[in-house]
């Protein structure tokens, strides 16, 4: 896709967000339902804010289970979890709050690293046992990293042993995801096109940083996967935390910045705003801290809408940080292309 292209697709989404956000409200019997998006051609409509689970396996088991219910509590219903998070420990905590009391009101999605249709099953039965569910709503294809990777996974028959356990009933949907490599998405896609599309979701970082970046997702991903029909799932909303000045986990200090995005250059509403004028189907939001999920779900809660406009002025306040690999730091070092 040419530059001039993308930027008309950016436009052209103006009305996308507004326009889903504000329907299908829903509530159930813990209360109002944060606004519903389609998962794609899934069938299945999906709260637009989903709890992420990596910060759920190392935060303290206090916090996360109020984390957890803060989430629940302000109309969150997607829950994002993965078994190498902890490792295990997301997962388990998850099994422990969340699906005992709630499972039928709940989308419950986790993933696996596996490189291997052994693995592959060995992860999913270890993920269905702590998470305590029969059934998984999404099981996704885990942290893909390069062309070479998709080819090599393909080839080991871990997409076959995903079929395999959806067609036993063990999982509803498959996906995939992905932070380091644009191009790791495209190569998936173009290696299972075709009738029988075996995907309805892929996951990987929308941002208005990655946008101005030469190896977007957004540029490169979110074409192909609308023209697939699929969900897609945004994560790195905030760059994994770079976005602001620094980052703790516990009482270490993980990383400090001298000049943030945040607030240097646009505001956490910004950057939320900007994903949910996007055709995205849920803004997947790590928190370790309940205070975290209930400002976030806020900023949701106040979304109206982020104009085409809007989007091309945050792109251009941010661009600077582009080509900066300490703000998207987990995208490879070497990446190129393809032709």
């Amino acid at each position: 896709m040419e530059r001039r292209d993308f930027l008309q697709l950016l436009a052209g989404a103006a009305a996308v967000g507004p326009l889903v956000a504000k329907t299908a409200v829903a509530s159930d019997s813990l209360g109002t339902v944060l606004p519903l998006r389609p998962l794609g051609r899934s069938g299945v409509r999906v709260t637009c804010l989903g709890l992420g689970g990596y910060h759920i396996g190392w935060t303290s088991e206090a916090r996360a289970q109020a984390t957890i219910e803060a989430a629940l509590q302000e109309g969150v219903r997607f829950f994002d979890t993965a078994e190498s998070y902890g490792p295990h420990t997301s997962e388990e905590r998850y099994g422990k709050y969340l699906t005992p009391a709630h499972r039928d009101r709940i989308f419950l999605m986790t993933k696996s690293t596996a490189k291997t249709a052994a693995v592959a099953q060995d992860h999913l039965e270890g993920s269905l046992r702590r998470l305590k569910t029969d059934v998984l709503d999404l099981w996704q294809i885990h942290a893909l990293d390069s062309e070479q990777d998709v080819d090599a996974r393909l080839e080991a028959k871990v997409l076959d042993y995903a079929l395999r356990a959806r067609a036993e009933g063990k999982i509803r949907f498959i996906g995939f995801t992905g932070h380091k490599s644009p191009y790791a998405h495209r190569r998936m896609l173009e290696r299972t096109a075709g009738a029988q599309d075996p995907f309805v979701a892929c996951q990987f970082p929308v941002n208005p940083v990655d946008a101005a970046s030469e190896h977007s997702f957004v540029e490169t991903v979110i074409p192909a996967a609308e023209q697939r029909g699929l969900g897609i799932l945004a994560m790195k909303t905030l760059a994994d935390g770079r976005f602001f000045g620094s980052k703790t986990q516990g009482e270490r200090t993980v990383w400090t910045e001298r000049s943030p995005v945040i607030p240097d250059a646009v505001s956490l509403a910004d950057c939320i705003h900007f994903v949910l004028s996007l055709p995205v189907s849920v803004l997947i939001s790590g928190a370790e801290k309940p205070e975290f999920i209930r400002e976030k779900a806020g900023f949701v809660r106040a979304f109206e809408s982020f104009s085409a406009q809007q989007r091309k002025e945050l792109v251009a306040r941010v661009a600077r940080f582009a080509s900066d690999g300490r703000v998207e730091y987990y995208k490879g070092k070497d990446l190129r292309k393809p032709a």
